[in-house]
């Protein structure tokens, strides 16, 4: 078999980083990284060639190599796929799909050959038996069960064009403990938090590493201290055994809860690891939606001190933010500016709420006969798929001027200067200006610091950056660069 692997492209959004990626010459954020875990389950035998459309285009010709087109997607890359349903369908090619989209919404795609759908370490083995066994494939393998994600093989990393990403993907685990209301993390991969063993984790960098990968690794689990048990006692010392004797050749990023900063030896030990940044779903600072959407991990706690616990240990802190519950007043839209503000969480992802499929919101909303829309997958793009309990027009407004009122120019330096002063490096060497950071300091200069509106706060911010923080002046240049996409996203001038 001739398989290529298709990755449809993400649409310009907050996590695309479209407008960042010029600055440092990369042309993708981070790697498909199910659909090369895919790859490496396929026969040792069986051709594969690899087409991200985010870094190169599908061509007819490499559609036409295939005996099969393996596609993976998630919901916001719809308009994608669409076209490379188009030109398979055009080639006459036979497609397989995967993944979150087509798991959720095969049904919509009666174009796609076969579906393999939930886990591949369950679902693929039965779609290739039936090849191996000479019989025609059924046209949807899908389970009810979870995988044992200890048999999930080391990725084809060696497909990838990895000089064009900034992050290379590695997964530790899958599902998570709690139950928010609004997503279907739980749905699709359940609450029970299974792992890899540390031996297959440290495979899997020691395969990036001897293929001269060195930088950010992004942890692309939704919780990685969903089992703090298994992660202190067994993977973190692994790790840090591991980056000792490979002399630190990777900064790694994850997603955590906000109890992360509950736990000194656990921060501590992230630190000694090498994780250098965590995305918190912070969602809101309002006690009542909290309550609605049921996000226990949040509750009872001051936030703001957390966040602040996070940084001063040493890691950056990102974080996701939320309106238009139904508990949501218009009082919430200065509380989310104020909370921002103050946390100097500087990549603060703030979305209108929306109500994916298999979710509990989504089922509540349709007994409510509140659901109007299918979900774009892009909370950032101004829509819902829901009727809100506030006036439409009133929370757009108030949408609109939290992005305008942490996103401006002025406002968004003052929250960096607050990270910087809050933030204590734990990782010397990333704090030096290298070959790729002076490029990007030459372009932020000509783009943000001469053509662009606001170039007056750029510049008392590196001013004020070079007499007070020195030693931050890498993260100074890479926030200017995120400010600029941020704006550019949002249409801010």
């Amino acid at each position: 078999m001739k398989v290529l692997l298709v990755y449809p492209q993400y649409p310009d959004s907050f996590w695309s980083f479209k407008h960042a990626l010029r600055f440092i010459s990369k042309k993708a954020a981070v790697p498909p990284l199910g659909l090369i875990t895919v790859s490496a389950m396929l026969p040792a035998t069986w051709q594969k060639k690899l087409v991200d459309m985010n870094v190169s285009k599908l061509k007819t010709s490499d559609i036409e190599w295939a005996d099969l087109v393996f596609i993976s997607a998630m919901y916001i890359q719809k308009e994608s796929v669409d076209y490379v349903i188009r030109e398979c369908k055009k080639s006459g090619a036979r497609m397989v799909a995967g993944g979150p989209l087509f798991t959720q919404e095969y049904q919509n795609y009666p174009q796609i050959d076969y579906f393999v759908l939930n886990e591949a370490e369950i679902t693929l083995p039965l779609f290739l038996k039936d090849i191996e066994n000479g019989k025609t494939p059924e046209n949807v393998y899908k389970t009810d069960e979870f995988a044992d994600i200890t048999q999930s093989p080391v990725p084809d990393f060696h497909l990838l064009s990895m000089k064009d990403y900034v992050f290379m993907d590695v997964q530790v685990s899958r599902g998570c403990p709690y139950s928010c209301e609004f997503c279907e993390i739980t749905t699709l991969l359940g609450h029970k938090v299974r792992m890899k063993s540390t031996r297959q984790v440290l495979n899997e960098l020691e395969a990036l590493y001897k293929l001269n990968w060195r930088g950010s690794v992004s942890i692309v689990d939704d919780n990685f201290i969903g089992n703090k048990q298994q992660i202190k006692l067994d993977l973190l010392p692994g790790l840090i055994q591991w980056m000792n004797l490979h002399k630190h050749p990777f900064v790694f990023s994850s997603q955590t809860s906000i109890n992360l900063a509950d736990d000194d030896e656990l921060l501590s030990m992230m630190t000694d690891a090498g994780f250098g940044s965590t995305f918190i779903g912070i969602e809101t600072p309002s006690a009542a939606s909290l309550n609605e959407c049921n996000k226990v991990q949040n509750k009872n706690r001051d936030m703001l001190h957390s966040v602040l616990k996070i940084q001063r240990a040493g890691m950056l802190v990102s974080g996701g933010f939320i309106v238009g519950f139904d508990s949501d007043s218009p009082a919430v839209f200065q509380q989310q500016i104020d909370f921002i503000q103050q946390s100097g969480i500087v990549s603060a992802m703030v979305g209108l709420l929306n109500a994916p499929k298999n979710t509990r919101l989504y089922d509540r909303l349709g007994k409510e006969n509140r659901l109007v829309l299918e979900s774009s997958g892009n909370n950032t793009d101004f829509t819902m798929n829901f009727v809100p309990r506030m006036n439409v027009q009133e929370l757009i407004t108030g949408y609109k001027k939290i992005i305008h009122d942490i996103y401006t120019t002025r406002p968004y330096y003052k929250r960096v200067r607050k990270l910087l002063v809050n933030y204590k490096r734990r990782d010397k060497k990333t704090a030096s200006i290298s070959y790729a950071n002076m490029k990007a300091l030459i372009r932020s200069f000509l783009v943000i610091g001469i053509l662009k509106r606001g170039r007056s706060d750029f510049w008392k911010f590196m001013i004020w950056t070079l007499f007070i923080k020195p030693g931050s002046m890498a993260d100074a240049i890479e926030y200017s660069i995120y400010g600029y996409h941020y704006r550019t996203v949002y249409g801010l001038r």
